[in-house]
């Protein structure tokens, strides 16, 4: 109970801008930020930036938070919007081929797909559930709290994306056989 109470200390000495009761409150979050960022963006550089514009954010935002006891809840959803938001602009970034290159590559069926690259194919609030439980860990009512969501909603969701997902395998696994 002590640890909740300095906690809340710190939330509320940083939300009057105490930098270093901030820093406090950031500091053992870290590695747990930086796991999460990783499960969901699985590139070093990504989740460097994502946790670095969480960080921001969560820093200029804080008057918002409401209720000091739910800082971390707070600050990891704000760290998997900004993963889902990378996400999102990656999508839209097309590689380019130079014309040597372009010469030399044939359409063919994705037949190296894994389950991780199926999970990210899932729509992201969904994805998202999948990589917190399964990737990372956390227990549902976690997952809940971090999303905003209800415990129902997220299970709903869970039990959706497993589906989505067997059936896509199931389906890869037959075309790859045919091929």
């Amino acid at each position: 109970m002590e640890v909740q109470q300095e906690q809340e200390l710190e939330v509320k000495l940083a939300k009057k801008g105490n930098h270093e009761a901030f820093i406090k409150l950031i500091k053992p979050l870290e590695l747990q930020m930086y796991n999460i960022a990783k499960a969901i963006l699985r590139q070093d550089e990504d989740c460097a930036d994502a946790m670095q514009e969480s960080i921001l954010k969560a820093y200029k935002s804080l008057p918002s938070l409401r209720h000091a006891p739910f800082f971390k809840t707070w600050l990891f959803r704000i760290l998997i919007n900004e993963c889902n938001m990378i996400l999102r602009k990656k999508s839209h970034v097309v590689p380019l081929l130079n014309l040597d290159q372009a010469e030399h590559v044939t359409p063919s069926l994705d037949v190296n797909i894994d389950l991780r690259d199926a999970v990210y194919r899932l729509e992201e609030v969904s994805r998202t559930i999948i990589i917190l439980h399964y990737f990372r860990d956390l227990p549902l009512r976690q997952i809940a709290e971090m999303l905003d969501l209800n415990e129902g909603a997220v299970k709903t969701r869970l039990h959706r994306a497993r589906i989505t997902l067997s059936e896509w395998l199931a389906n890869h696994r037959e075309r790859k056989v045919n091929v």
